[in-house]
């Protein structure tokens, strides 16, 4: 099964939904596939209290509903399925979804976005959103003046450590080895900070919790084998994460952590008519307003690219 359309766009998450509210606006007619996860990465969050428009703050996945219903207001065509396979060697693009449905495209918007890294956990699943969290800028807010800890050795834990640092009584610092990967400055910031401690050759062995919450975690010392329980109510995992691009491997541009690569003050990718938004493309900010922003950029830039084709 074949079907032609002017603008497809491949994710639903802020970006996603953002870049077709401006698309559907602008009578690009596009076409919407959810993904595995309609509404991305916010849909696991409880409380959003940092969007605008906000005051009262709202429901991760609340939120996401009203995105979608503002897209569909404007005629976006808001489907089920996940992209499984693309080529973009010629014109039109082609999308295939679910490997059944064969899609060809003017313009594709990728808003696909990234999927944290978890350490495997039982407890992260059952405490995500009730003390486990990947985003302490999202939601450390939530434990102001709490004892917290942060899973991690690279820039990202150490800087989530510092910003927690700025609002908790404490933060315990889980450290895999005996010598962290983030860069210098950010490991003194780390060691210099008296709110922070660090727990080197240590491994979360499990969250503890009850049906309130986390309630604190047991670590191992991966040297001596001892074991610590720490009482806290955050638990936040900063080992990286993974954006969703390996359908795209081999025919748009990505940096080495595998990230898609767009030209510099737009959404446009190394593929004429092919443009990335939101966290497929974010490696520093990764909030839900950044990536709203850039969807509006790429539903503006493929709005440009088609006229400048003729094929708007």
């Amino acid at each position: 099964m074949s079907e032609k359309i002017k603008c497809l766009i491949i994710g639903s998450g802020p970006a996603g939904y953002t870049a077709a509210i401006y698309a559907s606006r602008a009578g690009l007619h596009p076409v919407m596939y959810q993904g595995g996860q309609p509404g991305g990465q916010l849909t696991t969050t409880t409380e959003v209290d940092n969007f605008p428009g906000y005051p009262n703050g709202i429901d991760g996945p609340a939120m996401m509903v009203d995105l979608e219903n503002q897209a569909k207001r404007f005629g976006t065509d808001v489907r089920y399925g996940m992209a499984t396979k693309v080529d973009f060697t010629s014109s039109p693009k082609k999308v295939w979804i679910d490997e059944t449905t064969e899609i060809e495209a003017d313009a594709v918007i990728i808003a696909t976005g990234a999927s944290a890294k978890w350490l495997g956990l039982e407890g992260e699943t059952k405490f995500n959103g009730l003390g486990v969290s990947a985003c302490a800028v999202c939601d450390g807010f939530f434990y102001r003046n709490q004892t917290v800890a942060v899973v991690g050795a690279g820039d990202t834990a150490a800087e989530e450590a510092s910003y927690l640092a700025n609002l908790c009584t404490k933060v315990h610092l889980i450290v895999r080895r005996g010598e962290m990967r983030a860069s210098l400055i950010m490991q003194e910031r780390v060691k210099n900070n008296p709110k922070i401690e660090i727990h080197w050759n240590s491994e979360t062995e499990e969250i503890l919790g009850d049906a309130n919450g986390v309630t604190g975690i047991r670590i191992v010392n991966n040297v001596t084998k001892a074991t610590e329980e720490i009482a806290l109510t955050g638990f936040f995992v900063a080992i990286g994460h993974q954006p969703n691009t390996a359908i795209f491997k081999g025919q748009l541009e990505m940096d080495a952590q595998e990230y898609l690569l767009t030209e510099k003050g737009s959404a446009r990718t190394n593929i004429d008519g092919v443009f990335a938004c939101g966290d497929v493309q974010d490696t520093i900010y990764r909030q839900a307003i950044t990536a709203a922003g850039s969807g509006c950029m790429a539903a503006l830039d493929a709005e440009r690219w088609l006229a400048a084709n003729n094929l708007h």
